[in-house]
């Protein structure tokens, strides 16, 4: 279902830019989802063809060539792309939002400037934050780390589950630069997938969000000169709890184009599924499942678009501690929540049908759960909101 964003107090650009969005994952990014799926396929042809659509660089700035998009604009895009092909999305707003947003948000002018242009281009961008043994405590239990000798940083370590980590051009990875400091001695680094010493150590499969790869990636001696150092030494902080916050509501956002996505082929089916000589959509008890549906999907659309024009103006290094981010993550954890209530209901509904692989539900059941995972489990969310409420 096409959503008029109007009603929801969005600028009449927003709308344009959901719309051109949507219009164009409908055509061009829809039909690859069954074999990204099917075969856990990544379309790097299709993904650095939306340059040339104006897909790519969203928020990078107008004067280096980017069309200067607001957070607002990309997470809608975000929404857009994840209605039609929620893999394909995931690997989007990995480049765009963990990657690209913390560049342009993060950076020096100079690093800009030689980095940005090439995601125009359709350069794939990731986030290395998260290890084999640092997941929930991505911060104190990093282990990679990051030792100046003269002009460059040496890196040593390991990250996990890292989207888009196979693929990637450039990367934003995150190491201790002063260990015994614990995170407050981490620093953030523009990372080349051409850098010696960087390499690809396997491709993950998971259940669901095939052919958006993830995979484990590996520094052994990996020089990076200190130009490619992100703000300041054991500032790195500032630049990972800013841009979680932001990353959490775009999750959301994006999470809602799953949720519609899945809504609307319930209510198709059960218009069409012939049962006791009449459609399945005739008998109440079907009908309360669509209805619980649709609260979930609005309640989540309604918190999670609030949280977006909270966080659409968050200044650097902000939302570490305080109000915005206890709000995105009771957002993350409601919409999680919300989703998988969806995602059931909808392979309830499709009965038989849903549990077979090749629908286009389970494809999106399958790749519900990560929401609950990802960018904070459900258990850190509660954990957070907790310690904000109980502070002080």
């Amino acid at each position: 279902m096409h959503i008029d964003l109007k009603s929801f107090g969005f600028s009449n650009d927003h709308q344009a830019i959901y719309d051109s969005a949507w219009k164009y994952a409908e055509k061009e990014l829809h039909p690859l989802l069954a074999r990204m799926d099917d075969e856990d396929w990544f379309p790097d042809a299709q993904y650095r063809a939306m340059a040339d659509a104006g897909m790519l660089g969203t928020t990078i700035p107008e004067d280096l060539g980017g069309a200067g998009l607001d957070f607002i604009s990309q997470a809608l895009v975000s929404e857009a792309f994840s209605y039609w092909n929620h893999c394909l999305s995931a690997s989007w707003g990995s480049s765009e939002n963990l990657c690209i947003n913390n560049i342009v948000r993060n950076a020096n002018d100079a690093q800009k400037a030689k980095y940005l242009p090439r995601f125009l281009k359709g350069a794939i961008g990731a986030l290395g934050l998260t290890e084999p043994g640092a997941g929930s405590d991505a911060l104190g239990s990093m282990a990679t780390t990051a030792v100046r000798d003269g002009e460059h940083y040496v890196l040593n370590g390991r990250k996990m589950f890292i989207t888009n980590g196979p693929v990637a051009d450039i990367l934003l990875v995150y190491a201790k630069t002063n260990p015994s400091a614990g995170a407050h001695g981490i620093s953030a680094f523009i990372v080349e997938k051409e850098f010696p010493g960087f390499s690809v150590a396997q491709k993950l499969d998971k259940m669901g969000w095939r052919g958006s790869p993830t995979g484990e990636l590996v520094f052994e001696d990996c020089r990076v000169s200190v130009e490619n150092l992100v703000g300041v030494e054991n500032g790195g902080v500032a630049v990972v709890m800013s841009g979680l916050n932001i990353e959490r509501v775009l999750l959301c956002v994006s999470t809602i184009g799953v949720a519609q996505r899945a809504l609307d082929l319930s209510v198709a089916y059960a218009k069409e599924r012939q049962q006791f000589g009449k459609p399945i959509a005739q008998f109440q008890l079907v009908q309360g499942l669509l209805a619980d549906m649709y609260t979930d999907v609005e309640t989540m659309r309604a918190t999670s678009y609030q949280l977006l024009k909270e966080v659409n103006d968050l200044e650097r290094g902000g939302g570490g501690r305080g109000p915005v981010h206890m709000r995105t993550a009771m957002t993350a954890l409601h919409t999680g929540r919300a989703l998988m209530r969806v995602l059931d209901s909808a392979v309830q509904i499709h009965g038989g049908m849903g549990f077979m692989r090749e629908t286009e539900v389970n494809r999106l059941y399958r790749s519900g759960k990560v929401i609950e995972i990802g960018a904070g489990t459900n258990q850190v969310r509660q954990s957070i909101i907790a310690q904000e409420m109980l502070r002080g």
